[in-house]
């Protein structure tokens, strides 16, 4: 499928129909690409929900809810559908471009989402947004799963009150106040290369990576952060989602919404980049 180029004097994107994301992000002021990208995706939504959920079930108002099977992974309906499926282009600028997508599952989930990526000036703007189309309430969640070029020579700083360990399958463990050192970016660092798959709590939603003159930002008005990295690759996943990994299993399910026919729900990201100090 043909790519969306969009751009402006400071940044490039290419956006793909095909799963709704970002192909590259690419910085003319920097001359250096700020997303990273083999092949698959440098950017995608998360919808219907973000992350895995134990079991790929859950309780919701006296039922059992069965998620439906992925195409990617065997266990979990991984990060929802958005991004395996194809996606409408509704309209498109020299800037911005809104794509649209109809879907719909035995399970609850009846919905059409919409999708805009904006450039303006050296931010990029995203937004995702769900109307729920069922004839009974159902539970939603929402995020963006974006892969940053992170070398050795990158920083990367944030700040969060806790976090949840990584175990077996990739679901979190019980959350825990003290952040090791090696998970702790309160102050800028590279940290380890290793492998690491943590959800962070108490975030205060701005993330800053810097990598050589370059600064770059990330955004989002939600406590929960995912934070994804493997050894010995040259990427870094910062991940702001609605709710925490899991949550449709946990007391309360946090963050995650209730939308009854015709509600909405929207998730919003920005990646500013710019030069360093």
């Amino acid at each position: 499928m043909e790519l969306l180029l969009i751009e402006n004097a400071h940044l490039r994107m290419r956006v793909n129909p095909q799963g709704g994301g970002l192909q590259e992000l690419f910085s003319f002021t920097h001359g250096q690409p700020v997303l990273w990208d083999e092949g698959d995706s440098a950017l995608f939504p998360m919808v219907p929900l973000a992350n895995r959920v134990a079991g790929n079930r859950f309780a919701f108002r006296g039922r059992e809810i069965t998620l439906p099977q992925s195409p990617v992974d065997e266990r979990f309906f991984l990060h929802g559908d958005g991004w395996q499926a194809r996606w409408q282009v509704a309209s498109r600028t020299d800037t911005a471009c809104v794509l649209t997508l109809r879907r719909q599952h035995d399970c609850g989930f009846d919905y059409q989402a919409s999708l805009r990526y904006r450039l303006c000036e050296h931010v990029l703007h995203a937004e995702l947004k769900l109307t729920h189309l069922g004839p009974q309430p159902m539970l939603y969640g929402l995020g963006f799963h974006p892969w940053f070029y992170f070398d050795a020579r990158s920083r990367l700083q944030f700040s969060a009150s806790g976090y949840w360990p990584e175990g077996e399958h990739h679901l979190p463990l019980g959350w825990q106040s003290k952040i090791p050192s090696d998970m702790d970016f309160s102050t800028a660092r590279q940290g380890s290369d290793r492998w690491l798959n943590v959800g962070y709590s108490g975030w205060n939603g701005v993330a800053i990576i810097e990598r050589d003159v370059m600064r770059v930002t990330i955004a989002a008005q939600t406590p929960w952060l995912m934070l994804f990295r493997m050894r010995g690759k040259s990427f870094l996943c910062l991940e702001p989602q609605s709710h925490p990994v899991n949550a449709h299993n946990m007391a309360g399910q946090p963050g995650l919404v209730v939308l009854r026919p015709g509600d909405s729900t929207c998730f919003t990201m920005e990646i500013a980049v710019e030069s360093a100090c």
